[in-house]
């Protein structure tokens, strides 16, 4: 017998770029597909101000976060990374969540779901300025169909905008400046790891939304029933901490244009939430939007960033693309 005789031939098949980014963001869009229907929860019939809901959260996470970052005694950011650091406060942790808490005090769940149809489309935009991606026509066909019809289901569920209210404009500006703190989240993720980056960001902004919920309490003492502080307390420990961990790292593996393209799923999931959770009407139009526009997302996720390499030319042994490498957290 020879030696070659009892050799066994293995072919590893390497993994295609984007995959690990993908699982990553799509768990962090199922704990923010939540955060719509637990904020129209809170903000519903004015136990809790907007502004108490939006604030306090983000006080509320800067301590889990503040105490994380202290136990496990990670370096400050250094230089241009607080830059860094203070676009995703101002976007993520500040605008976003008191922009919807707002908004949401006049319209209903799924109405506010239009916020989050935008936001994928919004952020490769964003990515493609800040990085210099350039994903390839397909990726901008997939995107623009699913970006289309995920507005078109959350336009019929909310009953349309008919005219551009005060809210509409709050949401619309929520999801420029979210975009623009995933975008600048997504970059920073991969030099001062996923977790570490929102935590910073929740302690940078942790003293001026400590000063805007003491005006809040001082203006309107909250006095939420039980489910509205339960919902208090998801958009505090999930929606502001939690749920960014996993999103940003997965942006930070990327490709970020493609992998922000998850959160396509999220209307679908949060108008689903809104109806067992909020009692609202689903049919078979919410079923079918919802193929539609997971669909588009899937197609746009696939699609091939032209500044990654094909699969084909990453060997079994080889170090992944540049675009595709991520710290470990800590």
């Amino acid at each position: 017998m020879k030696l070659n005789d009892t050799a066994t031939l293995i072919s590893a098949k390497p993994i295609p770029p984007g995959f690990f980014g993908r699982w990553w963001a799509l768990l962090g869009v199922t704990v923010f597909s939540f955060t719509v229907p637990f904020t129209r929860i809170a903000v519903e019939d004015g136990s809790m101000s907007p502004l108490f809901v939006g604030a306090g959260r983000a006080v509320a996470a800067a301590l889990l976060a503040g105490g994380a970052l202290f136990i496990t005694r990670q370096k400050a950011p250094r230089g241009r990374q607080w830059i860094q650091v203070g676009v995703v406060a101002g976007g993520a942790v500040a605008g976003f969540p008191l922009l919807t808490s707002f908004a949401l005090t006049a319209v209903p769940a799924s109405h506010g779901a239009v916020v989050i149809a935008a936001l994928p489309a919004a952020t490769a935009v964003a990515a493609v300025l800040r990085t210099g991606e350039r994903p390839v026509r397909s990726f901008w066909l997939a995107a623009g169909a699913g970006t289309l019809a995920a507005l078109c289901f959350a336009l019929f569920q909310g009953g349309g905008f008919g005219t551009l209210h005060g809210s509409d404009l709050l949401l619309f500006a929520a999801v420029i400046v979210c975009a623009v703190g995933y975008a600048e989240g997504g970059i920073l993720s991969r030099s001062l790891g996923s977790w570490q980056t929102i935590s910073w960001a929740l302690v940078l902004a942790s003293p001026l939304m400590a000063v805007l919920t003491g005006l809040a309490v001082a203006q309107q003492p909250p006095a939420g029933t039980a489910a509205q502080w339960g919902a208090f307390a998801y958009l505090s420990a999930a929606s502001m901490f939690l749920g960014f961990i996993a999103w940003y790292r997965g942006l930070s593996i990327g490709p970020m244009a493609q992998v922000s393209q998850v959160q396509l799923a999220q209307p679908v999931m949060t108008i689903c939430w809104a109806a067992v959770i909020l009692q609202e009407s689903i049919g078979w139009q919410t079923v079918l939007g919802g193929v539609t526009v997971v669909g588009c997302a899937l197609l746009a996720v696939r699609a091939r960033n032209t500044n990654v390499p094909l699969p084909a030319r990453v060997g079994a042994g080889s170090a992944p693309p540049a675009a595709d490498r991520t710290p470990s957290p800590g």
